[in-house]
């Protein structure tokens, strides 16, 4: 088939239907070929592929998974496509929902930047001869717009050409990116972006260039605008790219006749609901206030060039008379809280050579003074400011020693301190001050190897290496944390290393002559810390050499593995790092009065117009209505404190497995509790409704790990139908546990229980632990302890994410769990093993089309939705999962002809800075189950809420983050809230709600045993059971 001509359609009436492009456009006449994908309409014949049709009548182009309202107007819901007819139609890009155009196209949406003279327009227009676009287009380069064409612009992802219709009729001419005699058949293909106001999409935009045929007489103005921002539709998830936006212009060619105007600023995008009762709670931000009008960024550039950031940063400081003494600049971007003319020319002479270099500023942005673009150097005024108020700064956060609890029996010490940042919310800039701790062991790195020593001489370095790689230390004398990554047994500190100026000096002189610290232990060996590598501005890899530090002097950070298994010391230390949110709002005005009554912190926060305020936030949020739980044949309201460990004791589970064939494996010393155990298993079984035989009882010689490995072997080899494995064990040993766990979930799988004898070692608490081991074998072996209602049918919902070893030598594993049934009671996992710090997942398609083929499988049909819950995304990584982990998805889809599922894509964040408080007669406490909180804080760029599901029984309220970054369901910020609400009552290895929805927990769970234990992927056959609980 020749790709140039036209292929003969006489035999298709009109030719009803269009193929998906993927930002081709589409031509009304010539041979405009385009690489399509047909949806056709029953009864229609395939025309073959990559071929576009020309068109007689007007069509509505639907995609995949678009929600479509027919419409007089005729708008295409196709990915960024806008399709050519009689009338203009508008492209929608996918997961959004289209509201009417009429009442928001009345008038010209405000823009964001330099506007032109329409005269102008008129004066700078030529005719433009504009290439067919056919499979040979030479592709525009995407790095115009960098100040070198100012004819041209690139666009980032998701952003448009700045074409706005006024009404949709014509195109504007004060505005018009195409000239006044723009015909309106004319039509551009946008990649995946879509028109202004009607959501907006991924891709780059394809340039004026891609129009298809010639535009006669056209006209394109040498004037670029930045993209015009909208309110968004009250459903869609839409979400414009700020970086984008706000970087467009970055550094532009200003035309010095146009005049700068200040950037407009988004209106929020909808996401407050409605459902619940009204509550006062009360966060740990603080407002600031700018006093500055804007902020100016200018692009500053030198000839001839100057290579060096230290030489740029010297001849920048030899100007400050001119420049003013509050500055930002990064080498190239100049930000300063005054305005300069359009352009300024300075001269310095480069002290190397003496040669005269030219450096021309030159003005490009207007920012508002809470631009995203002004955030970084507001965080580095604050941490100046927290230098001046006596704070230390270790690590990230500021500390502050002379405050320290000692801790003298466990010889620990615990520093408090804070985490602040400044941040733009949808209430505006806020500063978020966390109050952190900072525990640190008396004990040094050499005392450690000592006590080591004593321990086991023969394998001490093996065990040196066990215990120090990868712990992280601090040095006191400058107050430094450092990761170990080696220990040099040959050197030690009686060794030179070269300074900076080229001097030799050991590390006995160095830290003798610098710190005044004499070093007592001559043969110790060293510590080596191998810094990340670090870009600096301008892109340049560094890589700083190894650092080496002497065990004498470096001491221990974090909780030792000894402690964190002794209750008594974990209660003594959590009493000082939980703080309650009395003390945690105490500690955060403490430092609120140390900034405003130090006259060096207010001075140099005036100087870039900042203003902190002295009150905690207090705002509006809701209490969503409690859930009920259901059971086989009872059902009842979860208390204020969302727990039911009585009821779903007390009545049967929804579904028990009767457990006829099972074992129990135990050393000689633990017959006693062994006996003890399975008789209270007989007790407590009746009432959960599980029906238990007796078991085959294994007594072993020891506890060593082959002979547990060597007897469940020959068991499971003895009796084929073996239902479930349980092993009693004397000590927590992870070796053992690794062994048992993998025998049982990688070799010869089969549902196991690790029990701890310590654990039903106390006759008094021995009813409650067994009925807790039976309700957990039971949902291990299949069966179905609790609900509750989900409102939608045919839903599936998916938990995924990933656990990082630490030791590094393995990879990360991601875990996915997935529901197959409409009560949410069966799931189906799987596990994918990755390459190390490989956060984005791409086994993603693997999993999703497994678990459909299981859900199918049991239902006899697909689900209808399907919602996704991704945790362990940190903000920087969301539009990397936008892109890439969402749309491998969405082609899971295409393996089923026909399928097309709602899709909705929620990230789950658990580690964030943000926290809560009940605010109640003048004091501050912990938030009740149910808190949600969806305005203000939260981010301006998508549509997200915060949520508290569980009850807090120490420390201050942490609430869950979510981000919704994908919604064709159309699910409203109400559905979102409940549906999240829900899901976290689901974790079945607690009678309670959790922090996270359970799919979630689940997936960390699964993740958590491969990684740490299995080190590889779980046999297949235990997919559609929990045995990872």
């Amino acid at each position: 088939m020749d790709a140039n001509k036209p292929p003969d359609h006489s035999g298709v009436p009109g030719v009803p239907w269009l193929g998906r492009s993927r930002g081709l456009p589409l031509s009304t006449e010539g041979s405009g070929v385009g690489r399509a994908r047909g949806f056709l309409k029953p009864g229609d014949t395939p025309q073959g592929r990559g071929v576009t049709l020309p068109l007689t009548e007007h069509v509505v182009g639907r995609a995949r998974r678009m929600w479509m309202q027919p419409m007089d107007e005729g708008l295409g819901h196709a990915q960024g496509l806008l399709f050519p007819a009689a009338e203009p139609k508008v492209g929608l890009s996918r997961g959004t929902i289209l509201p009417r155009p009429e009442s928001q196209y009345t008038h010209t949406p405000p823009c964001e930047a330099t506007m032109r003279d329409p005269s102008e327009d008129i004066q700078t227009t030529k005719e433009v001869d504009m290439p067919t676009h056919g499979q040979g287009s030479t592709l525009v380069s995407m790095f115009r717009g960098m100040g070198i064409e100012p004819a041209v612009g690139s666009w980032g992802r998701g952003t448009l050409p700045n074409r706005v219709l006024n009404g949709l009729g014509k195109p504007d001419r004060t505005h018009g990116f195409l000239g006044q005699d723009l015909s309106p058949q004319m039509m551009t293909g946008l990649g995946r972006a879509a028109m202004p106001q009607l959501g907006i999409g991924r891709g780059f935009p394809v340039l004026p260039s891609f129009l298809l045929g010639g535009v006669h007489p056209g006209s394109v103005t040498s004037a670029l605008q930045a993209p015009c921002h909208s309110k968004p539709s009250d459903t869609g998830d839409v979400r414009p790219d700020s970086a984008s936006q706000q970087t467009l212009e970055l550094s532009a060619v200003v035309p010095e006749k146009s005049k700068l105007k200040l950037e407009a600023v988004r209106e929020p995008l909808n996401k407050a609901g409605k459902k619940g009762a009204p509550v006062t709670i009360g966060s740990n931000h603080i407002s600031i206030h700018c006093k500055n009008e804007a902020v100016y960024q200018y692009h500053v550039t030198f000839t001839p060039n100057v290579e060096s950031i230290a030489m740029r940063f010297g001849m920048m400081k030899d100007h400050r008379s001119t420049t003013g003494d509050v500055v930002a600049f990064d080498g190239s971007i100049l930000y300063l809280p005054v305005e300069m003319n359009d352009v300024v020319v300075l001269k310095s002479l480069r002290r190397t050579d003496n040669e005269e270099i030219k450096i021309k500023i030159q003005m490009t942005k207007i920012l508002p003074p809470y631009s995203d673009l002004c955030i970084p150097f507001y965080n580095v005024v604050l941490r100046r400011v927290m230098k001046m108020v006596g704070l230390k700064l270790v690590g990230r956060n500021h500390y502050d020693p002379e405050s320290a609890v000692i801790l003298g029996k466990h010889r620990l010490q615990v520093w408090p301190g804070y985490s602040t940042a400044v941040k733009r919310t949808d209430g505006g800039l806020y500063l978020c001050v966390d109050v952190t701790h900072k525990v640190l062991r008396n004990d040094s790195v050499l005392d450690v190897m000592n006590l080591l020593y004593q321990q086991s001489k023969e394998n001490f370095k093996d065990e040196c290496t066990k215990e120090l790689i990868g712990s992280i230390v601090i040095t006191r004398y400058n107050n430094r944390t450092y990761r170990i990554d080696a220990i040099e047994w040959s050197k030690s500190p009686k060794d030179t290393f070269t300074l900076m100026d080229g001097t030799n000096t050991t590390f006995v002189d160095y830290y003798s002559k610098n710190y005044g610290i004499v070093i007592k232990e001559m043969d110790q060996p060293l510590l080596m810390h191998r810094p990340k590598e670090r870009s600096k501005p301008g892109g340049k890899q560094i890589i700083t050499g190894e650092i080496l530090l002497v065990p004498e002097l470096s001491f221990m950070t974090g909780i030792p593995e000894k402690i964190r298994k002794d209750f008594r010391c974990m209660k003594d230390l959590t009493m000082h790092i939980n703080v309650s949110g009395e003390q945690h709002t105490h500690s955060i005005k403490q430092l609120l009065k140390n900034i405003a009554t130090n006259p060096e912190s207010k001075k140099e926060l005036s100087r870039w117009g900042l203003e902190v305020g002295s009150e905690i936030l207090l705002v509006k949020g809701r209490i969503l209505p409690l859930e009920t739980i259901c059971l086989q044949s009872s059902s009842f309201a979860t208390n204020s404190d969302v727990s039911w460990s009585r009821e779903v004791v007390r009545d049967a589970s929804i579904s028990s497995i009767p457990l006829n064939i099972w074992a129990i494996f135990y050393p000689r010393r633990c017959v006693e509790q062994a006996d003890e155990l399975v008789s209270t298993f007989n007790k407590v079984a009746g009432p959960i409704g599980v029906r238990l035989a007796r078991p085959i009882r294994v007594e072993l010689r020891d506890d060593h790990t082959q002979s547990y490995v060597k007897a469940i072997h020959s068991q499971l080899a003895s009796e084929p139908n073996m239902q479930l494995v349980v092993c009693i064990m004397a000590s927590n040993r992870d070796d053992l546990y690794s062994a048992i766990k993998k025998l049982c979930c990688v070799k010869s799988p089969i549902p196991s229980q690790a029990i701890n004898v310590r654990t039903i070692s106390q006759q008094q608490k021995l009813k409650s632990v067994a009925q807790k081991i039976l309700l957990q074998m039971n949902s291990k072996l299949g069966g179905e302890l609790w609900t509750v209602s989900i409102p939608l049918k045919q839903l599936m919902v998916v938990g995924v994410d990933v656990h990082h070893d630490t030791s590094k030598t393995h990879q990360s594993v991601m875990g996915f769990v997935a529901s197959v049934n409409s009560s949410l009671t069966r799931w189906y996992s799987r596990v994918i093993f990755q390459t190390p710090t490989e956060e984005l997942i791409n086994g993603f398609r693997v999993c999703l089309l497994a678990a459909l083929q299981k859900y199918h499988e049991v239902n006899h049909n697909l689900p209808e939705k399907i919602v996704v819950y991704r945790d362990g995304v940190s903000d920087g990584q969301l539009s990397m999962v936008e892109q890439y982990e969402i749309p491998q998805l969405i082609k899971c889809f295409e393996t089923f002809p026909g399928y097309e599922p709602k899709l909705v894509f929620i990230v789950v964040q658990k580690r964030i800075s943000t926290t809560l408080y009940s605010w109640a007669a003048n004091t501050f406490g912990s938030p009740p189950p149910g808190t949600v909180l969806d305005h203000t804080l939260t981010q301006k760029d998508w549509v997200d809420f915060y949520l508290m599901a569980h009850h807090i029984h120490q420390g201050c309220g942490l609430p869950t983050h979510y981000i919704s970054l994908y919604n064709t369901a159309n699910l409203t910020p109400d559905h979102l809230q409940r549906l999240t609400f829900k899901m976290c009552h689901l974790y079945w290895n607690f009678p309670g709600a959790i922090r996270v929805p359970a799919p979630c927990k689940y997936a960390h769970k699964l993740a958590f045993l491969s990684g740490q234990y299995l080190h590889s992927e779980p046999a297949i056959q235990l997919s559609d059971k929990l045995f990872f609980l």
